[in-house]
């Protein structure tokens, strides 16, 4: 039994299924989150994360299943009595409150006291790095501060289930890796429970405890980064996460990375011949392409090996790590 397994169930969808009127949507999603993980739904546009994500949240119905958390239904009730906080990818606050009314409205609404508010609010605003903005307007900040506060507000409601809509995807590259930095900061320091939706396979690998990789409404594989990375269950899996070469041999195609390639120059015994296309300097290795018959394969190597080829030369290559798949799934 995994250590998650030892932990408590926080959600749990089973057979969950919401289906548009023209088809789309999903069906079939079986997942439980455990106490303290951070769980996040990737995958290309449209293939359903966000709709799992919205029918939690109690945003959109069900068609068919259950989602419990805590072990109690919660298909039949509103957002607003669902023990879930959503945080989207615009930041929805209130530009007409500072932030400190934006922090406290929610508090407001549970009847707390003003002195609680005002001690809670300085405590998250700390958590978040913000200390001393309550006066400010949402526009007189940036939108990585206007995320932060959007995060803060919902972790001030003390929510079972923290809910992430693709809330970095406005932000520009840098901010962005602040944000994944900040948030595992979050979640580590206050131990929440979080659905973090996303397409970004790097956030997804930077972020997660574990992994759902999502395609065309339906979940392809669940596991650890490691797991979703060294072992992918289906040829969809291995092209979405990380970088790979497919080579076709017979029915079988062989997925291998570009770092477990071994390239050795000149005609050898070994698995393929191919002729060197491309030379890059990516700064501490090199990637070169291969051509190899009608496919192309990219191969990292170090910049010693570089200085000893050049464009046109014949090389051998031998596969190390690989997968084999046969019909787009992994052969035993």
């Amino acid at each position: 039994m995994s250590e998650a397994e030892n932990r408590k169930v926080i959600l749990e969808l089973d057979d969950m299924a919401k289906k548009y009127d023209n088809g789309d949507g999903v069906e079939h999603v079986n997942l439980k989150v455990y106490e303290g993980e951070l769980v996040t739904l990737l995958g290309p546009s449209g293939c359903g994360k966000s709709t799992i994500l919205r029918s939690v949240g109690g945003f959109l119905d069900t068609t068919a299943g259950d989602i419990r958390i805590d072990g109690n239904s919660i298909v039949d009730l509103p957002p607003e009595k669902r023990p879930t906080a959503m945080v989207f990818q615009s930041y929805n606050l209130w530009p007409h409150m500072t932030i400190y009314e934006n922090l406290a409205f929610g508090l407001k609404l549970r009847k707390i006291p003003k002195n609680e508010i005002d001690s809670q609010i300085k405590d998250i605003l700390n958590l978040v790095n913000l200390p001393g903005c309550e006066k400010k307007y949402p526009s007189q900040m940036s939108g990585g501060q206007q995320q932060r506060i959007a995060i803060a507000r919902s972790l001030l409601l003390k929510p079972h289930l923290l809910l992430l809509d693709e809330p970095f995807s406005a932000l520009d590259a840098k901010i962005r890796q602040q944000m994944r930095e900040e948030l595992k900061r979050l979640q580590q320091k206050t131990g929440i429970t979080i659905v973090f939706v996303t397409h970004d396979q790097e956030e997804a690998m930077a972020l997660s405890h574990r992994i759902v990789v999502m395609n065309k409404g339906k979940i392809e594989q669940i596991g650890t980064p490691e797991e979703i990375y060294d072992n992918p269950v289906s040829e969809y899996v291995a092209s979405f996460i990380g970088e790979n070469n497919f080579i076709k041999e017979g029915e079988k195609t062989i997925a291998v990375r570009p770092e477990d390639i071994t390239v050795i120059p000149g005609k050898t015994d070994g698995n393929l011949i191919g002729t060197v296309s491309t030379i890059m300097l990516m700064g501490h290795y090199v990637v070169i392409t291969v051509k190899h018959e009608d496919e192309v394969i990219k191969c990292n190597i170090n910049r010693e090996l570089s200085e000893k080829i050049k464009v046109g030369d014949d090389v051998t290559l031998v596969y190390g790590k690989h997968h084999v798949f046969v019909n787009g799934q992994k052969a035993d």
